[in-house]
């Protein structure tokens, strides 16, 4: 039998990385899966390593996390969903990357884990895990 999928926002990667209470707080969704993170959320985590000045050890860190993710290529399909989510979403404010990131999820039929639920919520065919842990 094969572990479930789940997608990981980069908010979620992020508090995997700093450990805490967040983290806690996403373990229990976590735990068994095969844990899947979009192409964007990769470049979004190098963009925050480089805008912050990270230093060789932490971009080391960086490294050594990815590794532990499944990552969800660009793909056909993958740009037609963005596409219908971006062109639904724009009225209600939805960002570019986060309508990719809940593309690789919606393509491939897993839930997306994510403290921004706001982010995503008018997204009709996506399912979305959160909690209401306070984020610092």
């Amino acid at each position: 039998m094969t572990a479930a999928k789940i997608m990981i926002d980069t908010n979620i990667v992020s508090y995997l990385m700093r450990g805490g209470v967040e983290a806690k707080a996403y373990a229990r969704y976590l735990k068994g899966k095969i844990l899947a993170i979009s192409f964007v959320t990769v470049g979004e985590l190098y963009y925050g390593a480089e805008k912050a000045g990270w230093g060789q050890q932490r971009r080391m860190k960086l490294e050594t996390t990815l590794r532990n993710f499944l990552v969800v290529p660009y793909d056909h399909e993958i740009a037609r969903t963005y596409a219908r989510i971006l062109v639904a979403g724009k009225s209600l404010g939805i960002s570019s990357n986060d309508a990719w990131i809940a593309a690789c999820a919606v393509r491939h039929g897993i839930p997306l884990v994510t403290h921004n639920a706001k982010h995503f919520e008018s997204i009709s065919e996506l399912e979305l895990v959160t909690e209401t842990v306070p984020s610092g």
